[in-house]
């Protein structure tokens, strides 16, 4: 296996991939290592936009401010916008070639295999280590033919794969040894280990569940990351949307507004602050009553200079960064 690149896989959606890709991403370009993120495949309406005006996925374009690195469409070569319940939009490489059907798309699945080569290729030459991220699950039967996402990608480049579980669910020990026993001999193989996120409570209490994982998988658990608080980061899927207890999870809670043009209002938005910066009545009453009011304060319509691009696409997501002077989380 060739140590250039690594992939990090789910059991699930939404069972932290992004974010250890993320933290990987931060922690070796801490150390000096020119790294890259990598996502083959993504399926999400949520998009970023690059220097060269195409669009990735938004966690390849945080998961690039970790690094250090501008975000690119080699970094995302193929993304998925769907449109319907049986269609999306196909992105390649940044740009969008057309609307397919899933039937249609399983066909097209080998052109979007090289084109997502050719961009892992161009990145290899330019970084010393790609941080990969998967897609969902390695383990889904039906999407095992023709595979870009997961698997499919990582026996195509040859690298190593850490799989990850979210403990928060409920079920982990059966995600784990569950994926493991779906996955071919060679795939098996791969998995160089396992981390299991989002754990609350005392570490000891879980020692003979981890104990029983490596004795019965034969892999070793990497890792137990705790359950972050504070922690947003963009969601892929709709997964990460309107969890159950969310808010109880999360103690600073606030309402962001921003001010629409011409006066108008998103039917799902609480009222903003008036478009020109200046809150009225009814916008203060909101403010006292703790509403939103960070649209003037952040530069969204009070006339201040907007932050670059970038920043304003994925900056804030990063937690605390210890670069920028202030204690390491």
């Amino acid at each position: 296996m060739t140590a250039k690149t690594i992939m990090i896989q789910g059991t699930t959606s939404d069972a932290g991939k992004s974010a250890l890709a993320t933290g990987l991403c931060r922690l070796l370009a801490r150390r000096g290592v020119k790294v890259a993120p990598f996502k083959p495949q993504n399926m999400a309406l949520n998009s970023a936009v690059t220097a060269d005006g195409g669009e990735i996925g938004r966690s390849q374009a945080v998961q690039a401010l970790a690094c250090g690195v501008e975000p690119h469409t080699d970094m995302n070569p193929v993304l998925l916008k769907p449109n319907s319940h049986t269609g999306s939009q196909v992105i390649i490489q940044g740009r969008a070639i057309g609307n397919m059907e899933a039937r249609g798309y399983h066909g097209y699945k080998p052109i979007a295999m090289k084109a997502v080569l050719e961009s892992h290729a161009r990145l290899a030459e330019q970084y010393q280590c790609i941080v990969a991220e998967g897609a969902g699950s390695p383990a889904e039967i039906n999407l095992r033919d023709g595979d870009i996402a997961n698997m499919g990608f990582a026996e195509a480049v040859d690298c190593p794969v850490i799989l990850v579980a979210d403990i928060e669910r409920g079920g982990v020990f059966a995600h784990l040894a569950g994926t493991l026993a779906l996955l071919s001999e060679s795939e098996r193989a791969r998995v160089v280990g396992l981390v299991i996120n989002r754990f609350r409570g005392d570490p000891s209490l879980l020692k003979t569940g981890v104990d029983w994982l490596e004795q019965h998988t034969g892999k070793p658990v990497l890792g137990v990351l705790p359950y972050l608080y504070d922690l947003h980061l963009e969601a892929e899927d709709s997964m990460g949307l309107d969890k159950p207890g969310a808010a109880r999870q999360q103690p600073h809670r606030f309402r962001p507004a921003a001010p629409a043009p011409a006066g108008g209002v998103h039917p799902g938005a609480r009222r903003p602050a008036h478009p020109a910066g200046r809150p009225d009545r009814a916008a203060r009453q909101q403010e006292r009553a703790g509403g939103p009011s960070l649209a003037a304060r952040a530069g969204l319509g009070g006339g201040d200079t907007p932050p670059p691009a970038l920043w304003r696409q994925g900056a804030g997501h990063l937690r605390r960064p210890a670069d920028a002077g202030k204690k390491a989380a």
